[in-house]
C-alpha cells in the first residue's frame, strides 16, 4: 500500500513542445537531437518508433523541464506521423514526431547571385492580404495601425498577392524579415501556399540572441544555454573591431562575443554543444520545410567564427547551392571582409557566402544625399581586393535598420535615381528595401517601417499602381524598373568585370566587360553639366557611336576615347551602336 501511495504522488510526464517536430529520411544529418520541453521529465527514458531509433540515453535538466535525446531517422522510413514513447517513474506519454517527405529540389534551395535583384520586405508593413488574421488570439490587442510599434496586419498572403507587381519591377528574389512570433515559437509558421513564393525565398535568422521574454530566459534547457542570466550577465561593448585585431585581448573579444545586446537581449552560448546543435538543426528545418534559397544571418560578428564554420558546413552539405548572407554592420572594408567565407581568418573559414556591402552603403549616401565627392565611392570599391569574392556582395542604399534614403536631409529624386543607377550597374547583387522604389520617406526605427500605400484596407491611394503614384514616386519607380530591365538584358551589368575608366571629384566612368562585350556607365554627381573624355581602350571599344540606353544623347568614340556631355546629376548607360 505504501508503494502504491508513493507511485500516486509521482506526476505523469507532460511534453508541451518538440523541436524539431519533424525530420526527413535520407538527410545528410541523419541523427537529429530532439529537444522536448514540458514538466516532470526527470529520469525519463525515450523509446523509438518504426523508422526512428533512439541513440543513447535521454538527458534532462535539473528542473525536469527540458529533455534532449538523439533520434536516428532510417533512410528508408516512410513519411508519416510517429510517436516516441517517453517513460518515467510517474507514467508514460506518447510524443508525436513526423517523418516528412523531402520537398522536390527543382526551383528550391537554389541560392541567389548577381543575376538577381533582391527585394527586402517587412511583411507586416507591406500588404494585408488576409484581414481575418490581423488580431489573432496569440497577440490579442497588439494590432493597431495607428501605433508604429504594433502589428499592422501585413502577412504572407499580401506578399503573394503582389508578386506580379514585383515581377514587373524586375525583382527576382525576396528577402522576408521574420514571419513568425520570434519571442517563443521558433518552429511555428504561417500556413500559406509555399509553392506560390518558391521562386522568391529568402529568410532572416538570428543565432546570436533571443528576445528578453523567451521562455528559455526563466527556464534554460541547460545551465550554459546563455552567457549568464537575466540578473547577472556581461554587457555587450559593440567593439567588433577587436575580433579582427591581432592585438586585442581575449577578454576584450569576449565582451563582444558574450555580452547581451543593450543589456537585455539574452546572448546564446554557441560553445554549448546543445545550443550549437539546436541552431544548426533549426536552420536546416526551416530551409527544408519552405524550400528557401538563402538565409540572412543577423549580427554575424557577435557569434564565434568556429560556430559559423560548423553551421555553414551543415547547411551546404544538405543544400550546396543555398546562399548564406551575413550582416557585418561596419563602414570599413577591412572589418567587413574579415567575415566572408572562402578564406581562413584566424585559422577559420566562416563558410559565409556573402555579406552586405555596408562600406559602399555609407559612400552611396554621402555622395548622392549629402553631395560629397563621388570619388570616395570609387575609392571604397578600390578595397575590393580585401574580399575573397567582392562580386557577390549585396549592395544597397538602405535597409530596415536605418533611416530611409528619402528621409535624410538633402535627399532628392535626382540623388535617388543616381544611387539606383550605381546599384543596378556596379558589381554585386543589388537589394531594394520595400517602398524605396517609390521613394518612401521615414526616419529611424520604427519610422523607417511605414505601411506601403495601397497595401492595406482603407488606404486612400494605391502606389502599387501607376495611377496611385505621385510624380516624384513615378520618376523613381520608372527609373528603377528601367534599370532592372537593362540589367536583365545586358549580361555584363550582372557578371562582367568592373573597370574604372575615369574618376573626377564628382564624376565616375566605369565599364562592365564580359566575353568581349562592354557596357560603360558614366555618372555626374555634380551640380553643373560636364563634358567627359573617357578612355575606352580597356573596354575594347573602337571608334563609333555609343548609345545611352537610358534615353540620353549618347556619345561618340574617336581615337579610343568616348566623348559625351552629361547634365547635372544624371547618368548614362552606354552600349556600342550596332554597325
Amino acid at each position: 500500500m505504501l508503494a502504491a501511495a508513493l507511485v500516486a504522488l509521482l506526476a505523469v510526464p507532460q511534453v508541451d513542445k518538440v523541436e524539431p517536430p519533424s525530420w526527413w529520411p535520407g538527410h545528410s544529418l541523419g541523427t537529429v537531437r530532439v529537444l522536448m520541453s514540458g514538466r516532470e521529465l526527470g529520469g525519463a527514458r525515450v523509446d523509438g518508433a518504426p523508422g526512428l531509433s533512439v541513440l543513447g540515453k535521454a538527458r534532462v535538466n535539473d528542473r525536469g523541464t527540458h529533455l534532449f535525446v538523439d533520434v536516428s531517422v532510417d533512410p528508408a522510413a516512410a513519411p508519416g506521423m510517429r510517436r516516441l514513447r517517453l517513460t518515467t517513474a510517474g507514467g508514460a506519454t506518447d510524443v508525436p514526431f513526423e517523418v516528412r517527405a523531402p520537398l522536390a529540389r527543382a526551383g528550391r534551395f537554389q541560392g541567389f547571385s548577381p543575376d538577381d535583384v533582391i527585394y527586402l520586405i517587412m511583411p507586416d508593413r507591406f500588404a494585408d492580404g488576409d484581414p481575418s488574421n490581423d488580431d489573432p488570439a496569440v497577440s490579442r490587442g497588439m494590432y493597431d495601425r495607428g501605433k508604429a510599434r504594433y502589428y499592422h496586419g501585413g502577412d504572407l498572403q499580401g506578399v503573394i498577392d503582389h508578386l506580379p507587381y514585383l515581377k514587373d519591377l524586375g525583382v527576382t528574389a525576396v528577402w522576408l524579415t521574420p514571419v513568425y512570433d520570434n519571442v517563443n515559437h521558433l518552429n511555428e509558421r504561417e500556413r500559406y501556399d509555399d509553392a506560390a513564393i518558391t521562386d522568391y525565398h529568402g529568410y532572416d535568422q538570428v543565432a546570436n540572441h533571443t528576445g528578453p521574454y523567451h521562455a528559455w530566459v526563466a527556464d534554460p534547457p541547460t545551465a550554459t544555454w546563455f552567457h549568464g542570466t537575466a540578473e547577472r550577465h556581461p554587457r555587450n561593448t559593440w567593439q567588433t573591431w577587436t575580433l579582427s585585431d591581432p592585438h586585442a585581448t581575449p577578454d576584450a573579444q569576449r565582451e563582444t562575443l558574450d555580452g547581451w545586446f543593450i543589456d537585455i537581449l539574452p546572448d546564446l552560448d554557441q560553445d554549448d554543444p546543445d545550443v550549437a546543435r539546436y541552431l544548426v538543426q533549426n536552420a536546416l528545418w526551416w530551409v527544408g520545410m519552405t524550400g528557401l534559397d538563402a538565409i540572412r544571418q543577423d549580427t554575424l560578428p557577435y557569434v564565434p567564427r568556429r560556430f559559423w564554420a560548423e553551421w555553414s558546413a551543415a547547411l551546404h552539405r544538405e543544400y550546396p547551392h543555398l546562399t548564406l548572407l551575413g550582416e557585418m554592420f561596419d563602414g570599413d572594408p577591412a572589418m567587413v571582409s574579415f567575415f566572408q567565407g572562402g578564406v581562413a581568418r584566424d585559422g577559420i573559414d566562416t563558410g559565409i557566402d556573402t555579406l552586405f556591402d555596408f562600406p559602399s552603403y555609407y559612400a552611396i549616401r554621402r555622395a548622392f544625399i549629402e553631395g560629397q565627392r563621388l570619388r570616395d565611392l570609387a575609392v571604397t570599391l578600390a578595397h575590393d581586393r580585401l574580399y575573397p569574392d567582392p562580386s557577390v556582395l549585396v549592395t544597397h542604399a538602405g535597409l530596415h535598420d536605418v533611416s530611409r534614403f528619402m528621409g535624410e536631409p538633402g535627399a532628392t529624386v535626382a540623388g535617388r535615381k543616381l544611387a539606383d543607377t550605381f546599384l543596378l550597374t556596379a558589381r554585386g547583387t543589388p537589394l531594394v528595401y520595400y517602398g524605396d522604389e517609390i521613394g518612401m520617406a521615414g526616419g529611424g526605427d520604427p519610422d523607417n517601417r511605414r505601411d506601403f500605400p495601397g497595401g492595406f484596407p482603407g488606404d486612400v491611394r494605391n502606389a502599387f499602381t501607376p495611377a496611385g503614384r505621385t510624380p516624384d514616386e513615378a520618376a523613381i519607380f520608372d527609373n528603377l524598373r528601367a534599370l532592372a530591365r537593362l540589367r536583365a538584358e545586358l549580361a555584363p551589368l550582372r557578371r562582367g568585370r568592373m573597370l574604372t575608366l575615369a574618376v573626377g571629384e564628382q564624376t565616375w566612368a566605369y565599364a562592365r566587360v564580359l566575353d568581349g562585350q562592354a557596357v560603360v556607365v558614366a555618372i555626374n554627381n555634380g551640380t553643373t553639366g560636364v563634358d567627359l573624355d573617357i578612355p575606352v581602350a580597356d573596354a575594347r571599344w573602337t571608334d563609333g557611336i555609343a548609345v545611352d540606353r537610358l534615353g540620353g544623347a549618347g556619345g561618340r568614340i574617336e581615337s579610343r576615347r568616348l566623348r559625351l556631355s552629361l547634365p547635372a546629376r544624371t547618368a548614362a548607360i552606354l552600349a556600342r551602336a550596332a554597325r
